[in-house]
């Protein structure tokens, strides 16, 4: 329900803070003093158009809010959600619009700042408006099926109706996925029996080609030592071929063992004994180098195929470049073609079985679609009864509503179902149906707004409804039906109505009037008390002049009440 209404400098309100209690709330006034402004206030803090010419004069800005206590669950909390507007379930909720002298107007939930589409669709599932000039959901044929959903109780049949829909859907996707897939595998079939068959002759495991990069490397490494070790080998063994140490050792004989030079001194002896030793080194070291060469050949090192290694890493390299991707991404490659390859050769096979899943899936939709319309035709029978109910005690007899439905189109039907519903009116016998804006006429609107709202009684989402001048050219026993059904909805919603009956003013909960202030040369709202409010009844009963019998009638009629 609707908590609080702040409005600011809004036409000729300077400041008016209200709190709408529960029940039903009767909002009278003289022609004139601001009935329409407050309600046209309300308007534009849900998202109605915001003109400039609403500023009270001298003001720079307008502002009005309205503060809601929606229920957890309520449908209002799921758009914020979606709209990623920060609001918490079972909190209040504030919608705010503010418009200024300069620069565009604002809007605020929770004063957060959004768009004005976004308010007035928050504002539509909070409050409902009927009336001559405003006429809420039920006037628009989008939302009829909606609330004839909700009047029938509907929601596991939609929930079924909406999950066959998802489910063939979802069939349709698979089918034309493989449709299309297999379409295209039979164009390059050829393609792919060569391709996977050169894959499967070479066969590539994942890795290999870096496991067989890696091999390669250290074999050529391997053999450069192994040739370095030979060649070293095949040096010394070619010099002692030759006799190159056994001339050094005779050398060294010949030079070390001159007579007369052992124990001599001289620079003869001397040198003679210099070369004697260098020989000597050199066949020593020479030995140890061929020890050390001997050592090498021990080694453990790698050995393998080099020519094998290299001709199937040359091979992967190849296939992947003739493929446009990497050695080691052949093994993918080679499973993503051969799937391909298998659905081009599965043909018709598995197109048949996605076509048949489709079609199984296609039944249950229409299954779950007929139930639902045939849900919404009995409901719509129960409710043009529960109307016509109503329209009688509201002066409109003669009228008939119905609900009209219209098969959709199979791209436009769905998750709701087959079919469009629209609640129809003939004001008169023969007259033709019609939608209920264009056929009821001004002073009938509020009062088939009243009767179709009545027979719906819970359905529909908004918690606060205000009606404006429903009894507009009516009185007596048919004002007297308006206020009972106004008592009647506020058991289970929060109801203001503009009125000017006092038969309907009597019948309510809580009693506004609005008046002109003429000092300030606004508008101003009071709640009236027991007895300002027979004094405000028997005025609405005789006038400008208020007289006793007036003044007892009103008294009666609060009694009654």
């Amino acid at each position: 329900m609707m908590l609080a209404l702040s409005i600011r400098d809004f036409v000729l309100i300077s400041r008016l803070d209200v709190s709408p209690r529960e029940g039903f709330t009767a909002l009278t006034g003289e022609t004139g003093a601001g009935k329409s402004i407050i309600l046209d206030a309300l308007s534009l803090a849900l998202g109605g158009g915001a003109d400039k010419s609403v500023i009270r004069h001298g003001a720079a800005q307008a502002s009005v809010a309205a503060e809601f206590a929606p229920p957890p669950g309520h449908p209002v909390w799921a758009l914020l959600a979606a709209q990623g507007v920060e609001a918490s379930s079972g909190e209040t909720l504030t919608l705010k619009r503010l418009v200024r002298a300069e620069g565009p107007a604002r809007a605020f939930i929770n004063d957060q700042p959004v768009g004005a589409a976004l308010l007035a669709e928050a504002g539509d599932l909070l409050v409902e408006v009927h009336g001559q000039h405003a006429a809420s959901s039920l006037m628009r044929p989008a939302v009829h099926r909606r609330l004839l959903d909700q009047f029938a109780g509907n929601d596991a049949l939609l929930a079924a109706c909406a999950a066959a829909h998802a489910a063939r859907q979802e069939a349709r996707s698979a089918r034309e996925a493989i449709e299309a897939a297999a379409q295209t595998a039979a164009q390059e079939r050829a393609w792919l029996q060569e391709t996977v068959g050169e894959l499967a002759k070479l066969a590539p495991q994942p890795g290999e080609a870096s496991r067989l990069a890696e091999s390669r490397a250290q074999l050529m490494q391997s053999e450069r030592v192994l040739e370095a070790v030979a060649e070293a080998v095949t040096a010394l063994a070619e010099a002692d071929a030759e006799g190159a140490l056994a001339k050094a050792s005779r050398a060294a004989e010949r030079i070390c063992r001159l007579p007369g030079f052992e124990g001599a001194s001289g620079p003869l002896p001397d040198a003679a004994r210099t070369a004697c030793e260098a020989i000597e080194r050199a066949m020593i070291e020479l030995g140890e180098a061929g020890t050390a060469i001997a050592a090498l050949e021990r080694l453990p090192l790698e050995s393998g195929d080099l020519e094998g290694v290299e001709a199937r890493l040359f091979a992967l390299r190849a296939l992947g470049r003739k493929l446009g991707c990497e050695a080691d991404a052949l093994p993918a490659h080679w499973e993503a073609l051969a799937a391909r390859l298998e659905l081009a050769e599965a043909g018709e096979a598995g197109l048949e079985a996605a076509r048949k899943a489709e079609r199984a899936a296609e039944a249950r939709w229409h299954g779950a679609a007929h139930a639902l319309s045939e849900a919404r035709r009995a409901a719509a029978a129960r409710l043009e009864a529960a109307i016509a109910a109503e329209l009688a005690p509201l002066k409109l007899g003669r009228a008939t509503i119905r609900v009209a439905f219209t098969p959709l189109a199979p791209e436009e039907s769905g998750a709701f179902g087959a079919e469009r519903a629209e609640f129809e009116a003939e004001t008169n016998a023969g007259a033709g149906f019609g939608p209920l804006r264009k056929v009821a006429s001004g002073g009938e609107l509020a009062r088939v707004s009243l009767a179709v709202k009545c027979a719906l009684a819970e359905a529909g989402s908004a918690a606060t409804l205000i009606f404006d001048e429903a009894d507009q050219g009516v009185g007596g026993a048919v004002a007297a039906a308006i206020g009972e059904r106004f008592v009647r909805l506020s058991g289970t919603r929060q109801v203001l109505a503009v009125t000017h009956s006092p038969q309907v003013a009597a019948a309510a909960d809580t009693h506004w009037m609005v008046s002109k202030d003429g000092k300030a040369g606004g508008t101003r709202l009071a709640t009236l008390d027991a007895e300002t409010r027979q004094e405000e009844i028997a005025r609405m009963l005789s006038g400008a002049e208020i007289t006793d019998e007036a003044r007892a009638a009103a008294g009666r009629l609060l009694e009654d009440a």
